[in-house]
């Protein structure tokens, strides 16, 4: 099992950026992917952002050109920037971890942007 922690949450105007970051308990270089998801109040979860082992990455039509993720294994952590937020941003972050094909979820951070 894998504990994952989010930071980096928090209450932004519209247009603002905020970096999201997803600490594992252990070394992530042997994950198969990373990701990020959100839950709006209200909505489905639903898949923001992906990083699979060996860089690939893939990002969800509403926020391609604006969030990019990324990891740091030296710090065995992915993180989530965000830029140019847009209310319709607000939701809860979650980070995921798919390992030795079972699927592992921190607690989730509120990220809230203000028009």
């Amino acid at each position: 099992q894998v504990q994952l922690v989010e930071s980096g949450g928090g209450l932004v105007q519209a247009g603002g950026s905020l970096r999201l970051s997803c600490a594992a308990s252990r070394s992530i270089s042997s994950f198969n992917l990373m990701g990020w998801y959100r839950q709006a109040p209200g909505k489905s979860r639903e898949l923001v952002a992906g990083i699979i082992n060996g860089g690939s990455t893939n990002y969800a039509d509403s926020v391609k050109g604006r969030f990019t993720i990324s990891s740091e294994n030296t710090k065995n952590t992915v993180y989530l920037q965000m830029n140019s937020l847009k209310p319709e941003d607000t939701a809860v972050y979650y980070c995921y971890a798919l390992v030795a094909r079972q699927g592992n979820w921190g607690q989730g951070t509120q990220v809230t942007v203000s028009s």
